[in-house]
């Protein structure tokens, strides 16, 4: 397992529902743009969508996101998948690469990413592997 750290920045932007039923049942759609820095140079765009409860603190999200950029110095392309809940306020992330979405020099990637807000920053750990080029 290699690991990558850094920060990043990130842009979300509310999309319009496609269907009255959707805004009605709390449901939303978001447009997701990223800067990475740090281990992991890159650039990603993806698409978020989301559902809050009538609970405070609890809601989900599922996002995926297409990453551009390089990673320790080998570049491409890679698809991260997103799967996210919380419960009263309690947390639970799983963010995966997807497999085989790699490409050029990171064909092969495979991993698991976590995020961290510390003061309205955002940080990753990315645990990945990927095989030796010959």
């Amino acid at each position: 397992m290699i690991h990558a750290r850094g920060s990043f920045e990130v842009k979300l932007t509310p999309q319009k529902p496609d269907n009255p039923v959707a805004e009605s049942a709390n449901l939303g759609r978001m447009s997701i743009d990223k800067k990475f820095s740090g281990d992991l140079e890159a650039t990603s765009k993806g698409e978020m969508l989301s559902a809050m409860t009538e609970v405070k603190g609890s809601a989900g999200y599922v996002a995926i996101e297409r990453v551009s950029g390089t990673l320790h110095g080998r570049s491409g392309t890679f698809v991260l998948q997103h799967n996210g809940t919380m419960t009263r306020g309690a947390p639970e992330l799983s963010i995966t690469v997807v497999p085989d979405s790699g490409t050029s020099q990171l064909v092969g990637l495979a991993g698991k990413m976590t995020i961290k807000i510390v003061d309205g920053k955002h940080f990753y750990e990315f645990d990945y592997t990927l095989p030796e080029t010959h």
